[in-house]
């Protein structure tokens, strides 16, 4: 046995003949304390159930792990040793998962788009965030929830959900049922938008660039373009892509107006978190074009799991009770923000077409 258990210490210990070598693990050792190691492997089978039952039903694992995450809390009690490592999933290791997430981005794929439609994604977040807020401030929704949903549909659903909850701490109901509602809401278009297309007569490139602008999922916006043709989903990969790269210049946005209004409990967070900085410098070194196609490979396979993670730790977090309670007002939020954005963006699809 190469460690053991220190019971006082409450972590693992090495024989002497050991310590050199251990100094090489110093970035990880916090891994390894033993009070995460329960809750770290309950999220892990956690995953790997998410990872299996996505395979049968058309959903993605993000949103079967806090389907899963909330049944289990609402279910059974989850013992409290459970906490420190379910706490890690949902905050250090999302933050990694956000990182990886710049890794998708190309700043020379993004720019081949034209401006014409960089202007039309821009316009689409940008209107679809604060009608968004408008809409859920007039319908009396607090302000997180707001946040949640405007960001969430407007960007890359429930990534970004979780994204943006790092900077503004929302309640862990608000989440989700915010990533339940853009999963909905992002499901039925996948259906809806190819008939709609059907009668207007819109070519595939352009079909793909309204899917990019207005899915909410990157995995829905692949099956919906992929059911008209591959022009179409080219394209949307792309222009989705594009609302992805928005989610730095939002986060920081939000995360400074939520410095500056929110009273400081413990010391106020950093100006500019230390994640938004690691994803913006994961989308230079991605837009080198120095990184081979496996390395990316597994950093998306990667932040997948990691994102899997976070959704089942706050799902975790979740009673069923309290989640049902306010259905109604963050569906009909949902729906508002989503028909802003098909709309806008379908608005622009018609400029750029002309």
């Amino acid at each position: 046995m190469i460690g053991h258990l220190d019971k006082n210490q409450r972590k693992i210990t090495f024989p002497p003949r050991w310590q050199a070598s251990r100094q090489g693990y110093v970035g990880i050792q916090w891994l390894l304390q033993w009070p995460r190691l329960p809750g770290l492997a309950f999220a892990g089978i956690g995953v790997a159930t998410a990872f299996a039952v996505s395979i049968a039903v058309p959903l993605s694992p993000l949103v079967v792990a806090m389907i899963l995450g909330i049944l289990m809390s609402s279910v059974v009690s989850i013992p409290s040793r459970f906490g420190p490592g379910l706490d890690l999933c949902a905050r250090r290791l999302l933050r990694i998962g956000v990182v990886l997430l710049g890794l998708r981005l190309s700043m020379s794929e993004l720019l081949g788009l034209g401006w014409p439609t960089l202007f039309l994604v821009l316009s689409a977040v940008c209107l679809t965030f604060v009608v968004t807020l408008w809409v859920g401030r007039v319908m009396g929704l607090s302000r997180g929830q707001t946040i949640l949903t405007a960001t969430g549909v407007s960007i890359c659903g429930a990534s970004a959900v979780v994204a943006i909850n790092s900077v503004i701490d929302a309640d862990e109901d608000e989440v989700a049922s915010t990533v339940a509602v853009v999963s909905i809401y992002g499901t039925v278009m996948i259906f809806l938008l190819p008939l709609v297309a059907v009668p207007l007569g819109i070519r595939d490139e352009l079909f793909g660039v309204w899917a990019g602008a207005s899915v909410h999922e990157v995995a829905q916006v692949v099956a919906t373009a992929g059911a008209v043709g591959s022009a179409a989903l080219a394209t949307a990969v792309v222009v989705k892509l594009t609302r992805v790269a928005l989610l730095a210049p939002i986060v920081a946005l939000v995360g400074l107006w939520s410095r500056r209004t929110s009273a400081p409990v413990g010391g106020r967070p950093p100006l500019v978190p230390l994640f938004l900085v690691g994803f913006l410098l994961a989308v230079t070194i991605r837009s080198t074009g120095i990184l081979p196609s496996a390395i990316l490979d597994v950093a998306s396979v990667a932040e997948k799991l990691l994102f899997t993670a976070a959704m089942f730790a706050l799902g975790c977090s979740v009673k069923l009770g309290r989640l049902a309670r306010a259905a109604g007002a963050r569906l009909l939020l949902g729906l508002a923000s989503t028909l802003t954005i098909c709309l806008v963006s379908f608005s622009g699809l018609l400029l750029v077409a002309a």
